[in-house]
Order: C-alpha cells, then structure tokens, then sequence
C-alpha cells in the first residue's frame, strides 16, 4: 500500500462502528503508517446514525479527513445509503453486511458482502461482535494493515471482560475473510 487510503466505517448507533475504527487506527499505527482519524454520531446513543473515518498512509498525511472513501465498510442500510454517494470514482471496494445491507449496482466499485451479523449471532451468540468479524473479513480483504497490528490492537483497546470475545470474533472474521478473497 504505497498510497493514501481513505476508510469509512458506518453503521447505526450501538453497532460499535467507533470501536472498529478506533482498532483499525491503532492497528495501522502498530504497522508503523501515518493515521488520521474521525467519528461523527447521532444525538440517539443507539439507533442514530455512526461512522468512524480512518485515513491511513505511508507518508505525512497532508488532510486528516475522508473526501471520498477508497474502502467503505457498511454495517447498515441507511448508513449505506448515505455514504455510498461519497466514495471514489474508481477502484472502490464495498463491504457491507450482507444481513443489514442490499447493495445498489454500482459502476467502478467492487462490492463484497460478509456474513458479519448472522456469523456473530450462530457463532458466537452474541451480535455485537458483528462490527470485529466484519472488520477483521475486511483486514484480510484489503491488507490495509497487518492481523498482528489488529491483534495488538484489540488487546490495547478493548475492556479485559471482552477482549477474549473480541480476538475471536476477530479470528472468525479473518478467517471469512480470507474465505472471500
């Protein structure tokens, strides 16, 4: 990755879109890159609309924020809806949740669905892990940042009481991930 990477992870309140961001942040870090980051949420703590921007790169980065996404990560439909508008002409990749989110046909941007909800709901019983199995199944897409940085980072930013669900959920995204490339 030699150039300026633009990501956007959006959601709806309560989906842990700010987390996700958040680790992919810290991960890029521990991979020696430049980071910039933002979040923006609803004024409802759960139900309102959630995204985290992280804009990674080897070199200084000259604006901190997301003009257009080079990689979007969608973990609900209205999220989809409206930051699929801002994404790059070209070369764009979509990952969405394929229980939350129906995807539009799009021209120069390849879409790729993950089973992030249904995976954390029969696999874990737990759907809040939803936000780390499709970030991990994005890692392993992409290669934005290195599984070890991730690793690092879940264990550097995530309460002790839900690390270890975490890692796994993180493992069983990768793992989809790698499925899917």
């Amino acid at each position: 990755m030699g150039e300026l990477k633009q990501i956007r992870i959006c959601g709806f309140g309560g989906q842990g879109v700010i987390l996700a961001g958040t680790i992919l942040g810290y991960a890029a870090i521990n991979d020696g890159k430049w980071v910039s980051g933002s979040n923006a949420y609803g004024a409802q703590a759960r139900g309102g609309s959630a995204r985290s921007e992280v804009v990674i790169s080897k070199e200084p980065i000259k604006f901190p924020h997301v003009i257009e996404s080079d990689i979007l990560i969608a973990l609900s439909q209205s999220a989809y809806d409206e930051y699929i508008k801002n994404v790059a002409e070209e070369d764009t990749l979509v990952i969405y949740d394929d229980l939350m989110v129906n995807p539009h046909n799009l021209r120069g941007a390849k879409q790729i669905g993950v089973p992030a909800t249904n995976t954390a709901i029969h696999e874990l019983n737990r759907k809040q892990v939803a936000n780390i199995i499709i970030l991990g199944a994005s890692v392993a897409i992409t290669g934005i940042v290195s599984k070890q940085a991730l690793v690092s980072s879940i264990t550097e930013n995530v309460e002790e009481r839900f690390r270890e669900l975490n890692l796994k959920a993180l493992e069983i995204g990768y793992n989809l991930g790698e499925e899917i490339k």
